[in-house]
């Protein structure tokens, strides 16, 4: 059995865990998330890298940082994972979704303006499968009409757009160290913060609403309950693990964009046949091979693909149901325009397997069943 997933693992986890059992220090901000974070610091830019809890606490602390509050607006795309509204719908905004590029799955920047209303207090441009947004029109577009830009990088660590690194280019960018990412930590997540004058109050939000950074730093005597916050550190055990594959950050994406590769050039005849569609990266964009996806014809063709493959044992899996046709998406958010494309590409998307140590002959074997499919129609 090919598995749609398996963990990025690189030998050195459970030295790096012992270690930090033996310093005696388990909880939140030992030397491992220190070193994560200064390790993410110097490879981005950013002012400030904040280990989490998860990539969904870190976008709900950007949404405290950029004050959310009910009534206001936040302007997305439908075709991302519920975290990516979740983060605004707890602090009582209303989600407007707009349609999504077909190229890139990306929302369509030039479909945020007519959706922004005087209620608008954000973006949250996600960043699909690693390919970034068009991020000058939407800084534009923020920067005109006062608007916070919280990036959605989820799957985007170490991709760039136009040499910046994604989540360095808003005011926000919110990582993800999940199972599923290319960089893990079991579950986990950053808050990169661009501007310097906002780390302090980010500080005081992630340390539960307290100034216990500053009585560590040295700064005061003792420390207090100065604002509303919450508990977003992750376990120095948890970044004990990341710590590990950090130090091979090279080797796993140079394992996965070859990976990656394998799969464009088998692929490519069967798009040339119009038979599927291939991702697509715009010149300005660096990807970090983070997934590998083609699109069928339709519902009823995706559906026995992966069934089709599932036979062959191969794991192959759909993606996101779009936001704004679930329950909870009609409850707190609306679409803005017509659902052009959000609905009808989301439906014909396939995601093949792609991971840290997954075998060439693997990919070859997956390129190889689908051509058969496709022969067999």
């Amino acid at each position: 059995m090919i598995n749609f997933n398996v963990p990025p693992y690189v030998g050195e986890e459970e030295n790096y865990i012992a270690q930090a059992i033996a310093a005696r220090k388990i909880s939140g901000d030992g030397e491992f998330t220190k070193k994560c974070s200064k390790w993410f610091e110097a490879r981005t830019g950013a002012c400030k890298v904040m280990l989490t809890t998860s990539c969904t606490h870190a976008t709900e602390m950007a949404a405290l940082l950029c004050h959310i509050k009910p009534g206001d607006e936040v302007i997305m795309p439908s075709f991302t994972f519920v975290s990516t509204a979740n983060a605004f719908v707890l602090r009582g905004a209303r989600v407007v979704f707009v349609d999504v590029r077909p190229d890139t799955m990306n929302i369509d920047e030039n479909l945020i303006e007519c959706a922004i209303t005087p209620k608008t207090k954000a973006i949250v441009p996600v960043h699909y499968a690693g390919v970034a947004c068009e991020m000058d029109t939407i800084m534009d577009i923020a920067h005109r009409y006062n608007l916070s830009v919280i990036e959605d990088a989820a799957q985007g660590v170490e991709s760039k757009y136009k040499d910046r690194v994604l989540g360095t280019i808003g005011d926000y960018g919110c990582y993800s160290f999940h199972e599923t990412k290319n960089y893990s930590m079991g579950e986990g997540g950053a808050l990169l913060i661009n501007h310097a004058d906002r780390i302090e109050e980010a500080e005081i939000i992630r340390e539960k609403g307290t100034n216990r950074s500053k009585f560590f730093r040295g700064q005061i005597d003792k420390y207090t309950w100065a604002d509303h916050g919450s508990s977003y550190l992750p376990s120095e055990l948890n970044a004990a693990y990341l710590w590990a594959q950090l130090n091979k950050a090279q080797d796993i994406y140079d394992d996965r964009m070859n990976s990656w590769k394998i799969y464009a050039q088998s692929l490519k005849t069967l798009e040339e046949k119009e038979c599927i569609s291939l991702p697509y990266v715009p010149e300005e964009c660096v990807h970090n091979a983070h997934m590998f996806y083609i699109k069928a014809r339709d519902l009823q063709e995706r559906t026995e693909l992966i069934s089709f493959l599932k036979d062959a044992g191969i794991s192959a899996v759909f993606h996101y149901i779009p936001l704004h046709s679930a329950p909870a998406g009609k409850r707190y958010g609306r679409f803005h325009g017509e659902d052009v494309f959000t609905t009808r590409e989301s439906e014909r998307l396939v995601r093949l397997p792609l991971y840290y140590g997954l075998k060439c002959s693997e990919v070859e074997y997956v390129c190889d069943k689908i051509q058969e499919f496709y022969e067999n129609r």
